[in-house]
């Protein structure tokens, strides 16, 4: 299961127990924090879009570092002016861990397409294991005697003769005039 969630500006797609770093918020380590526009939740089956937001949905996640991003460079210059300003910028941020993603204020049911895809994949666990058949062991056997096709003869390739002419060679008389 996921989820697009808005927050500071950005947009984030989340899904249970991801770490991501939002703009600063307030709050302490361990603090719960809650995101109420919710634009989009998802899982294997069924997609929810909001327009734009989805009513009722949220996503509950802890806060579990507050700090700072690293230090970014600002650098103007203007050529021949002597105009040279170096500044430098840390970018405060928030990582929070997603704890739970509600739809309609129930978390959505998730067990019951893990259970659709448990039992999906023992029915083709146990297709393939089905011992195989007669009539699947005489395909097998008509396959294996089967002799290959022979060989095409090679083809001649014809050859066709070029006559050489040559060319006339033509002068032109330039005369010259007094």
């Amino acid at each position: 299961m996921y989820a697009i969630i808005e927050a500071g500006g950005k947009q984030y797609r989340v899904s249970e127990g991801d770490l991501i770093d939002v703009e600063r918020r307030s709050g302490e380590v361990g603090q719960a924090i809650d995101f109420q526009e919710v634009l989009l939740i998802g899982d294997q089956e069924t997609i929810h879009v909001g327009k734009p937001v989805l009513a009722g949905a949220r996503v509950v996640g802890t806060i579990a570092e507050q700090g700072k991003k690293a230090k970014i460079i600002v650098f103007k210059f203007k050529r021949r002016k002597k105009y040279r300003k170096k500044q430098g910028h840390r970018q405060l941020f928030t990582r929070v861990r997603i704890d739970q993603i509600e739809l309609d204020g129930q978390k959505p049911k998730a067990e019951k397409t893990q259970q659709a895809i448990t039992k999906a994949k023992e029915v083709t666990g146990a297709v393939a294991k089905a011992p195989a058949t007669a009539k699947d062991k005489a395909v097998k056997t008509s396959a294996k005697t089967s002799k290959k096709a022979a060989p095409k003869a090679a083809t001649k390739k014809k050859t066709k003769s070029v006559k050489k002419t040559a060319k006339k060679s033509t002068k032109k008389t330039v005369t010259k005039k007094n």
